[in-house]
């Protein structure tokens, strides 16, 4: 009886798997290649998101997070003031007239430059904003709506392209 020997040949994953110049992987990833390969293995169990440059997603959001606990801190304030400080409110308000809060450093950085009051009200905002940080933002309900959010999204899109395609009315889903 013959024996039969099998060769297995790596085949290279399709170019989009690959790690392309200036869209490095994250978290990063540990590469192994071998030197009869022609290929490069990434051994990595997150998704490759293109078009992040040297950042992660997460560090996106966590940018954008942070410009809106500035935005937060800016309401808590202001909130406060108007009920005690009528004058510091009205300064306040009269700031946020010609500045923007996009940008809540820059914001921070206009304010504490303005007038000696001015920079109290910055200092005040930046105590508010890192304490609803680490002890008033919800962050197990922000993952879990999150979750909930795409989860419906993706439901909701799915089941309007079913019924588009299908001719069915909603009448016949019961919907």
């Amino acid at each position: 009886m013959e024996s039969l020997a099998v060769r297995v040949i790596p085949v290279p994953k399709p170019s989009f798997f690959h790690r392309k110049k200036g869209f490095p992987s994250w978290p990063p990833c540990k590469q192994s290649s071998s030197s009869s390969h022609s290929f490069t293995r990434l051994n990595c169990h997150k998704m490759f998101v293109p078009g992040f440059g040297e950042a992660s997603p997460e560090a996106k959001a966590s940018k954008n997070l942070h410009h809106f606990f500035n935005y937060i801190a800016v309401k808590i304030v202001g909130a406060q003031l108007e009920s005690y400080n009528p004058e510091a409110y009205e300064d306040l308000m009269e700031f946020l007239e010609t500045h923007s809060l996009n940008d809540g450093d820059e914001f921070i950085a206009s304010l504490m430059r303005e007038s000696p009051s001015h920079k109290a009200l910055a200092l005040r905002i930046l105590t508010v904003r890192s304490a609803y940080c680490k002890h008033d933002f919800e962050w197990d309900n922000l993952k879990r709506l999150a979750f909930k959010m795409v989860e419906e999204s993706n439901t909701k899109l799915m089941r309007e392209y079913v019924l588009e395609t299908s001719h069915i009315t909603e009448k016949e889903t019961g919907k």
